[in-house]
């Protein structure tokens, strides 16, 4: 394996004098391709915040970052949201969805900006749409979805393009327990047969289970970082 991600003594400060909160304190961590691994930790650990910027949603406030080989952390604008189309897919907590869309539109809707072909882009969200078990629901808006459902829109949507990374954060909070062992398995699957990373965070005892490293945090540092044979 090579690396994919690499972190650097990074930290992210936020707020000013002494309102200021230290959500990551110099924190190193390297992930290989092909991980499919978990941050865990309580809440304010500083699982989110570094799912953020290892995505190039915020900065760090020093230290450096990595995505194959490239700084994210030096990048403009529009070279990073270049990356982020190209290599990686995002899982929110809130969805992200676009509402005026449909739950095909926004599956499509990433395709479209790769400049895939219409036909091409509506089998491929057709497809990953079923997987996730909305076959019958593509053309329902998101307000015409349940929490569960738009979480599956979204997993869908992350995982369509096949990225090299997939961030997610909390993937499987609003699911019931046959839903989300059900998008696990999706989400292994192209881990193992296509070569996909994921980085998660969670507090779900179930994506564990599925994980292969499992890094802990506490107070924006790592506790502890454990392989799993699976």
């Amino acid at each position: 394996m090579t690396d994919l991600v690499v972190c650097s003594h990074v930290s992210k400060l936020f707020g000013q004098g002494a309102l200021q909160v230290r959500a990551l304190d110099d924190l190193s961590l390297t992930v290989e391709r092909g991980e499919f691994t978990a941050l865990v930790g309580p809440s304010g650990s500083g699982k989110t915040t570094l799912l953020n910027l290892i995505g190039g949603l915020d900065q760090a406030s020093s230290g450096s970052i990595s995505v194959g080989g490239i700084r994210i952390d030096q990048l403009g604008r529009g070279d990073l949201a270049e990356l982020r189309l190209k290599k990686m897919g995002f899982i929110f907590q809130s969805y992200n969805l676009i509402p005026v869309l449909s739950a095909q539109e926004n599956v499509e809707f990433v395709l479209e900006l790769q400049g895939m072909a219409n036909r091409e882009r509506r089998a491929k969200s057709l497809d990953i749409l079923a997987q996730v078990g909305l076959a019958g629901l593509e053309q329902r808006r998101p307000s015409e979805l349940s929490g569960g459902q738009q979480q599956r829109v979204a997993v869908a949507r992350a995982v369509v393009t096949e990225p090299e990374l997939i961030l997610a954060d909390e993937p499987t909070a609003n699911l019931d327990s046959a839903t989300a062992v059900n998008l696990l398995d999706l989400m292994r699957h192209m881990n193992q047969d296509h070569g996909v990373t994921f980085i998660f965070s969670t507090h779900d005892a179930r994506v564990m289970e599925y994980a292969r490293r499992i890094v802990r945090l506490r107070d924006g540092r790592i506790e502890s970082d454990e392989r799993c044979d699976k």
